[in-house]
Order: C-alpha cells, then sequence, then structure tokens
C-alpha cells in the first residue's frame, strides 16, 4: 500500500535538487531527487518521512534524512552505500541513489528518532564574514570583546580570533595558525587593522556537540554534501585545533541572552552573535532575546558598550551579515554572504 506524505514534504526534498546544484553537489542532488520519487511512489523514504509533524523547509527534512544516513555509512554501518559514496569510493548514478534508498528501508527505524535531531553542520567558515563584524566592533569600541554565542553547536565559530583568513586580495590573522580560511571577496576591506583581544567567549546550544569526540564528530560531518570536501576539510582542521570540547552550555538561548545581559561589564564589548539558526528559535523566544537585548542596550554606554552581530538568511540564495550595535541602538547591514561562507560581498564603508 502506498504511504500517503503530505505535499509540503514532498515538495521540500524537490526545492532542495536544485538548490544542491546551485551549490555545486551533484551527489547530494541526485540523492535528493531519487528521494522526491520515492516519496512520491509510496516508498521506503515516504515511510521514513511519513509522520514528521515539523515544517519540512524550514526544519530542513531533507538534511535530516541525509544525515541520518550518513552517520551510518561514515560509521561503516552501510558499506554497500560507501562503495559508492564520495566518502569511500566512486559515486555511479542511479546506483548510488538506489543503495541510499536501500540503506532507508533496511535500517528504518533505527533512522526514524534521528530526524527528531537539528541540522549541525557548525560551517566554520561562516567566519569569513563573521570577522568583519568582530573587526568593526573592536575598531569602534576600542575594547576587547566579550563573545556570547547563540546556537554554537560544537563552538568552532566561537573560535573565529584563532584562525587565518585570506579574503580575496585581504590577509588577517596568524599565517601559521592551525586553519585557513579562504574566500571570494568583493567590496572593500573591512577594518583590518582594527586591534582585536578576545577576553572571553561562550556559546551555548540546547544539544551542544563535543567535536573532539568522534562519533560527535561524525555526526556533524554525516549533514554535509558528501561530495564538497573543502568544506569537510575545514571541519576536520577546526575540530583538530581544539585542545578540549568547546565553552557551549546546554540552555535554551533566550535563557542564556537574559542571563549574559542581565549585568553592565564595564571595560569590555560585549558581542552577542549567531549564525544560520534564527528561524530554528520560535518566535515568542526571538521576541525575548530582542527585548532583553534592547533592555541591555538602553543601559549601554562608552565603557559598557553592546552589540547584536547576526548572519542569516532573508530568503535561501545568501545571508546578510547585520549589525546593532549600543549605545544609540543603530542597525546596519555589513554585507551578503553565501551560506557556506564561500564569498563575501562587503556592503560597509
Amino acid at each position: 500500500m502506498k504511504t500517503p506524505v503530505r505535499p509540503a514534504i514532498l515538495d521540500a526534498f524537490r526545492k532542495q535538487v536544485p538548490a544542491c546544484r546551485a551549490a555545486g553537489s551533484e551527489f547530494t542532488a541526485r540523492i535528493f531527487e531519487r528521494c522526491a520519487e520515492d516519496i512520491e511512489a509510496g516508498g521506503p523514504v515516504a515511510r521514513l518521512v511519513a509522520d514528521f509533524e515539523g515544517q519540512p523547509v524550514l526544519d530542513a527534512l531533507p538534511q535530516r534524512v541525509l544525515g541520518a544516513v550518513q552517520f551510518l555509512a561514515l560509521g561503516g554501518e552501510a558499506p554497500e552505500l560507501m562503495r559508492l559514496h564520495p566518502g569511500g569510493g566512486e559515486p555511479r548514478f542511479p546506483e548510488a541513489a538506489d543503495a541510499f534508498v536501500a540503506v532507508v528501508e533496511r535500517h528504518l527505524e533505527r533512522l526514524r528518532p534521528a530526524l527528531a535531531q537539528q541540522v549541525q553542520t557548525n560551517e566554520v567558515r561562516r567566519a569569513a564574514g563573521l570577522l568583519g563584524g568582530f573587526l568593526s566592533v573592536a575598531q569602534e569600541t576600542g575594547l576587547p570583546l566579550r563573545v556570547l554565542e547563540i546556537g554554537s553547536s560544537a563552538g568552532l565559530l566561537l573560535f573565529w580570533d584563532r584562525y587565518r583568513y585570506e579574503l580575496g586580495p585581504h590577509r588577517w590573522g596568524d599565517p601559521a595558525a592551525a586553519l585557513c580560511l579562504t574566500s571570494d571577496w568583493s567590496g572593500p576591506p573591512p577594518p583590518l587593522q582594527a586591534e582585536v583581544r578576545v577576553a572571553s567567549r561562550q556559546g551555548c546550544d540546547l544539544h551542544p556537540l563535543d567535536a573532539t569526540d568522534p562519533v560527535q564528530l561524525r555526526r556533524i560531518q554525516s549533514y554535509y554534501w558528501a561530495d564538497q570536501v573543502d568544506r569537510q576539510r575545514l571541519l576536520l582542521a577546526a575540530a583538530g585545533a581544539l585542545s578540549g570540547p568547546a565553552p557551549v552550555e546546554r540552555i535554551r538561548a533566550g535563557d542564556f541572552v537574559a542571563r549574559e545581559t542581565a549585568a553592565r561589564h564595564e571595560g569590555v564589548a560585549t558581542v552577542l552573535f549567531h549564525s544560520s539558526m534564527w528561524w530554528y528559535v520560535p518566535r515568542s523566544e526571538q521576541l525575548a532575546i530582542t527585548e532583553a537585548m534592547e533592555r541591555a542596550g538602553a543601559e549601554a554606554d562608552a565603557r559598557a558598550p553592546l552589540a547584536w552581530l547576526r548572519s542569516e538568511p532573508p530568503d535561501l540564495e545568501r545571508s546578510e551579515l547585520r549589525l546593532r550595535t549600543w549605545p544609540g541602538g543603530d542597525d546596519r547591514l555589513l554585507a551578503r554572504v553565501a551560506h557556506h561562507g564561500q564569498w563575501v560581498e562587503w556592503l560597509a564603508d
């Protein structure tokens, strides 16, 4: 009997196909294309996703399915897929896509709970855009930075100041850094001459991951598009540079922001930042975070300034890097950036 699936679920998989191709991942495009065909036919993928009650696009359901299957494959539990997977063999189609669906069919009950897990890629190259925001705050305040991140995942972006950057013709950071982030750059440079001192760094996440743990690192890697080896190389390099788990606390973003902004912190510029996570935050919590920042902003002055740096997508095409600063509360569009940080269009003076 054909398994009925909500039209929105099928539509989410279909939308991902051109998005993957536009981003240069033909392997993942073919996988999602085959998944869409299977959902329409009422096959194993349809049975896997039929009871999903969330929002298929906003909750990234296709990526959850991809991650659940690739987690098994990367752990050696789906050798028939790994033989046709960029991570372990030579992709061929339609064989690779058929093998993907076969893994779903064989491990259906085991995969189903994994669909409740949020996608966490912790894209370290997003720091290529965020860097300009941190430099702007450092230049404008002349103070050390107290760095706070919500939706930190494994916390790799908390260490943005320890990376080397090659942004088109622009350079920043220690040439001997363990990780070098490269990105295409258009527009004027950010304030590369700003003196940067990070006084403290702290993150939060509902489901923090430890990138120094091989199994948890594999979970992050499982959400990556398998034929984009450069993204995976950066992930593994950033994880390898850690001396221990990143300082990421298991707490709701709203509670974290309320606590961390409840008191003034003189002598530092407090910077709350996040990237590609805002849509996962319930509307009521978004409002609570905004209100907490505005309350704290009303008390901010030159001795205890406050900044809110956000790299979030207004649509499926790109993200926008925005910076709101107090005192004053001015909000600026600094740049447009690729979702995975491959390019930055700097707009600020």
